[in-house]
């Protein structure tokens, strides 16, 4: 029988809102506090938001985060007390969260990189839907979607803004991922997909939109967005 891991050196974490300071003041109290570089697991205090930024900040480090709640949405966190918090870290168990790499190539050709925990979404910019193309593993899977959007939503953020655009829950350590639109408008009947964890979805702009604006010499937009800048 595997024992029980052991959790001494705690980096705590909070958010700005009043609770969750009042919180860290008395776990440091009881418990002190040590810098996330020197420290055996993470605590998180706050709300989701909280969460998912210290997520993202402790990445690559593979400590384990532990979640108390003290915001508002709390779903990725347990219920907060002040006791017993060693023996609560070792009898917590373990859920693996994997996120998602994102690539997007914008209008002007640059290239971004970033890892999403809940969703990569694809939203219109205009009055008008989007018209995008979906590939799957370099597989043409629909040849025109008409949307507001797309994500892709990970298990863990199935319940965030996948479930509010009627996406599906999915549970957590499902090797899934949920392809969902956002207010499809044709195929009318299309909810979506399940995808493998490994799937490698293209998302395809199939009509970028500009348009053409007169301004008089000396008054172009560019020149007023920089004048704004600088408060003249």
């Amino acid at each position: 029988m595997t024992s029980p891991k052991r959790y001494d050196r705690i980096a705590f974490v909070a958010s700005a809102v009043t609770e969750a300071q009042q919180a860290l003041a008395q776990l440091i109290e009881l418990y002190g506090n040590h810098e996330p570089d020197d420290a055996d697991v993470v605590v998180a205090l706050g709300g989701d938001g909280l969460m998912l930024q210290t997520l993202h900040q402790n990445m690559r480090s593979g400590k384990p985060i532990y979640g108390m709640h003290r915001g508002t949405v709390g779903f990725l966190m347990n219920e907060f007390s002040s006791l017993d918090l060693h023996a609560r870290l070792a009898a917590a168990r373990e859920s693996l969260i994997h996120p998602l790499l994102m690539r997007a190539t914008d209008v002007h050709g640059a290239v971004h990189l970033h890892h999403a925990i809940n969703e990569v979404s694809l939203f219109r910019q205009t009055h008008q839907a989007a018209r995008l193309r979906i590939l799957i593993d370099e597989r043409e899977r629909m040849a025109e979607l008409i949307a507001d959007g797309i994500m892709v939503a990970t298990p863990a953020g199935s319940t965030a803004y996948n479930l509010s655009a009627q996406g599906p829950i999915l549970p957590i350590n499902a090797a899934l991922l949920a392809l969902t639109p956002i207010s499809a408008f044709r195929p009318r009947r299309w909810r979506g997909a399940l995808l493998p964890n490994t799937a490698y979805v293209v998302i395809e702009v199939l009509e970028t939109i500009s348009m053409r604006m007169l301004f008089d010499p000396g008054h172009s937009l560019e020149e007023r967005i920089l004048s704004e800048q600088f408060g003249y």
